[in-house]
């Protein structure tokens, strides 16, 4: 629009005026306001640029040799095409000790911003790993709670993804003042949205508190940790050799802790998987889940459940295979399937209804509730009980008993 205009302006003579705006401007201020305009209009785009880059070209390539994505390559892959909406893409720190003011790097350490997800909204913090290593900076801070802040007041999810080595040490008490903000937001945004971590990258000290605060926390196999500190102070206070895996990898907390909901390959099947989870969610608290066109015949016979059970009460069965012959078109998204494997719970649905699932697994213990089962089950009856997720109005909730399997 602005080459237009400069290019009906050509003909006029030295000293002419143009009406704009009710005022009466000279050509050679006109053209001086238009070449401003466009140099304002380079510079931003150099700036946003600079900005898509996060800490260099260098340091996204360490993090591809790792197997990992970038903080807006999971962002691009989570969100649909073109929906994603970045705030504050141009805040930098403030620190100004021990040589900070000669490094800053446009965002700092994190992306956030909102997309859609199959057409539904959600808000999106993701940490940069290859800007000061993710680390949580005043700044990094304000930027989360201002999402987590326009999430619970729009009533929308929100998906953090974790790639963070805790605390920025150069800003000392500051940074540590905003993870308690952080951690206030957890709590008044709980049983109001949806909150869902997904941990992407080793994450230490400060780090890992407020994804245990969060509704869901997943993980993905040999790149994300999880652990208050790492295997150097560990040896150094109780001289025990741990790597980090043995110390706080997928494998401890989804088998070991229970920590985790849940982990995968990498970052591309997270991020996929993670979008599948998201069809079976509410907004919020005042809505209940969606609900999908069904294909699946609703009076379709299911034979195998005439034989599943065995005739030996000594003999066990795999309570899995009963839902997934129950639930609609077999599709079935387990919560903690790796840990306390004598309960089964997830979700689904019937009818194209939403519901959960939590059954006694026969397989594993014979089914029996211990500790760890109880812990299990709890996940499910949380979402549950703070996010109307089985309103009886909208949803069903089953709970399928190996006693009443048998009848």
């Amino acid at each position: 629009m602005i080459t237009n205009v400069c290019s009906r302006l050509v003909p006029l003579q030295a000293g002419a005026a143009i009406p704009h705006f009710g005022r009466v401007w000279p050509v050679r201020a006109w053209y001086s306001s238009t070449a401003h305009t466009l140099r304002v209009r380079e510079e931003i785009d150099k700036r946003r640029q600079q900005a898509l880059l996060g800490g260099g070209e260098k340091r996204i390539e360490a993090q591809h040799k790792k197997g990992k994505l970038t903080a807006r390559e999971r962002i691009s892959l989570l969100v649909d095409s073109g929906s994603f909406v970045e705030y504050d893409q141009f805040m930098e720190h403030t620190c100004a000790d021990f040589g900070m003011e000669k490094q800053k790097f446009a965002g700092d350490s994190v992306v956030t911003g909102h997309g859609e997800i199959h057409g539904r909204r959600v808000f999106v913090f993701s940490q940069d790993f290859t800007v000061f290593g993710g680390s949580l900076s005043s700044v990094h801070a304000k930027k989360v709670c201002k999402i987590m802040d326009q999430a619970t007041l729009v009533g929308v999810p929100v998906i953090g993804l974790n790639d963070s080595g805790g605390a920025r040490i150069q800003e000392g008490v500051e940074s540590l003042a905003g993870y308690a903000d952080i951690f206030l937001r957890n709590v008044t945004s709980s049983g109001v949205v949806p909150q869902i971590s997904v941990i992407m990258g080793p994450c230490a000290g400060g780090a890992v508190y407020s994804p245990a605060m969060t509704d869901l926390v997943f993980m993905v196999q040999d790149t994300s940790y999880l652990f208050i500190t790492g295997p150097d102070v560990v040896k150094a206070v109780t001289n025990e050799d741990v790597t980090q895996e043995q110390l706080g990898g997928s494998k401890t907390h989804t088998q070991t802790s229970g920590v985790a909901h849940g982990a995968f390959e990498n970052d591309v099947d997270a991020l996929t998987q993670l979008r599948r989870l998201y069809d079976f969610l509410p907004l919020n608290n005042k809505e209940g889940p969606p609900r999908r066109i069904c294909h699946d015949p609703w009076d379709r016979p299911v034979y195998s459940l005439d034989t599943v059970v065995p005739l030996e009460s000594t003999q066990a069965y795999n309570m899995i295979d009963v839902v997934l012959d129950l639930v609609d078109d077999r599709d079935f998204f387990e919560i903690m399937p790796n840990y306390a494997r004598n309960i089964v719970c997830g979700f689904a649905r019937l009818n194209g209804e939403t519901v959960g699932v939590v059954g006694n697994n026969p397989k594993y213990a014979a089914g029996c509730l211990d500790i760890n089962s109880s812990v299990k089950v709890s996940c499910p009856g949380r979402v549950r009980s703070t996010m109307a997720l089985f309103d009886m109005e909208r949803s069903y909730y089953m709970l399928m008993q190996k006693q009443r399997c048998r009848k």
